[in-house]
């Protein structure tokens, strides 16, 4: 899986980062995001990741730090790497029923629980967990229209328009990852 950080000032991501951990964490088992998330328009995907995150010093550098890496080296390093550890795709026009599709409510949130599948993964000391929320995964799958359409397939250009997603976390809509951690 390819290192995340190409995303990290993407103005369409949202990043959670935890402190670095001051030991070890186990999780094995299901992991799951439970998102309170709303949108302007009447459908909008939903890209859940979680990442672990390298400490800067993870590994000594081979290069003079005042020259910087010769070319294709800084892809040698694991410093400040951010390794997926799960990542999943929700569309909300499914959020009901796969078999029944149907439009959002605009600026209304919703519930999405997103499942990532087992995992079994040791976050180690000094790493940080990261959360990364986002609204496409373009090209990886296809573009939603953020306008509930019949067939995203059949979509015309004026079928596509800009919608805003909104996460939220607050005690009445506490988004959330759910990790089964080994004690």
């Amino acid at each position: 899986m390819q290192d995340q950080r190409f995303v990290d000032q993407r103005p369409d991501v949202v990043t959670f980062v935890s402190v670095p951990l001051d030991h070890d964490l186990t999780i094995t088992g299901e992991v799951a995001a439970d998102l309170f998330v709303s949108t302007s328009g009447s459908d909008a995907d939903v890209v859940v990741k979680l990442i672990d995150v390298y400490p800067e010093d993870a590994q000594p550098n081979t290069w003079d730090p005042e020259a910087g890496p010769a070319p294709g080296q800084y892809a040698r390093s694991v410093n400040g790497y951010e390794l997926p550890i799960a990542m999943e795709v929700r569309r909300g026009r499914y959020l009901a029923s796969y078999e029944h599709p149907h439009p959002l409510t605009p600026n209304t949130p919703l519930e999405w629980k997103i499942p990532l599948r087992d995992r079994d993964h040791v976050f180690l000391k000094g790493h940080r967990l990261m959360v990364q929320v986002q609204s496409t995964w373009f090209p990886l799958i296809d573009r939603n229209p953020q306008k509930f359409v019949p067939s995203i397939y059949a979509a015309t250009a004026a079928d596509f328009i800009k919608a805003t997603q909104r996460v939220y976390c607050s005690p009445t809509l506490p988004s959330h990852i759910a990790l089964p951690v080994v004690p």
